[in-house]
């Protein structure tokens, strides 16, 4: 079976009830959340063996990342933290005009000072592939410099690198992300980007097909994924041009539905699924999710049958 580890920041996230602004709020939903583990979750649950790797406080709180996690079937290998903390998100749910709001509380988390000196370095060197987003480096400078080793070890010893450009505007800017990145992706072999990062991070003004075939040629990438939101995903391997459209889906929770779609991709892609697979089974896990509350896509391989199937609805007896 594959094995894909996944390193990065998970967070607790703290809900209000619908329509409840933070201010006059009582009571918040607690999940674990966070972009890398949300991948490796999605995919563990998808039939891949996942392995979550990171830096955690050594607190009640640090201790609940680990428990969600492995209760999901993910394995963690985490160094742990005496005098950090967990970093924690506050979610307004909201309809429209107004809609949802987060508000995010990252200072002083533990994930910031990890140095690949103190990181479990096995689950990474070992696996088939390694997962990691553009939110990581974008944390702290210590924190771009092991994204960048972390990936170099990987190659050396044969692991497929996997990063997601997950570009958040309120972590840094275009510019900062574009120069950092700029040495992160020679480290890649398969890349994920929404269209709308290539265009402000990366500077491709051009349509998907354009902006996939030129970052392919550009890094030298073996895949890349552009997703486009509502208009669905394209794939491309130096050869084939694959698209994918979107499934309708009635929304409960969006956050989380971008790395739905990545866990999904690779639970197909690593089990040596084709371009058309892994993009259906992609889109598939992000619909799923979208049902879903909280970050995590709590789905299964015939529930994403199902839905590729256009059978419909039912309770499951």
């Amino acid at each position: 079976m594959p094995e894909l580890t996944s390193f990065g920041e998970s967070l607790l996230r703290l809900a209000t009830p619908p329509e409840t602004p933070l201010e006059t709020t009582d009571t918040l939903d607690v999940h674990v959340g966070g972009a890398e583990g949300n991948v490796a979750v999605a995919a563990q649950r998808l039939g891949i063996e996942t392995t979550w790797v990171s830096k955690l406080p050594s607190t009640p709180l640090g201790k609940r990342v680990t428990s969600t996690y492995r209760s999901h079937g993910v394995s963690t290998a985490v160094q742990w933290d005496e005098g950090g903390r967990l970093g924690t998100y506050y979610l307004e749910p909201g309809s429209e005009p107004r809609g949802s709001n987060v508000v995010y509380d990252r200072g002083g988390a533990s994930i910031r000072t990890a140095t690949p000196d103190e990181l479990p370095i096995d689950p990474i060197v070992n696996a088939d592939a390694l997962h990691v987003t553009g939110i990581t480096p974008a944390l702290s400078d210590t924190l771009a410099s092991t994204t960048e080793r972390l990936l170099s070890y990987a190659r050396d010893n044969g692991t497929t690198t996997v990063f997601d450009v997950n570009y958040r505007s309120n972590l840094w800017d275009t510019k900062t992300a574009a120069e950092t990145l700029g040495g992160l992706l020679p480290q890649v072999d398969v890349l994920f980007v929404a269209l709308r990062d290539a265009r402000q991070v990366l500077g491709y003004d051009q349509g998907p097909e354009a902006v996939a075939r030129r970052v392919t040629d550009e890094y030298d990438l073996e895949l890349a994924v552009v997703t486009q939101g509502e208009a669905g995903a394209l794939a491309y391997d130096g050869e084939a041009v694959v698209e994918q459209s979107t499934i309708p889906t009635e929304t409960v929770d969006a956050i989380g539905t971008g790395d739905a779609f990545v866990g999904g991709f690779l639970a197909a892609w690593l089990t040596n699924g084709t371009l058309e697979t892994s993009l259906k089974w992609g889109v598939a896990t992000a619909a799923l999710k979208r049902t879903i509350t909280g970050d995590l896509a709590l789905v299964r391989p015939s529930q994403v049958e199902r839905v590729l199937a256009e059978d419909p609805p039912k309770i499951d007896r």
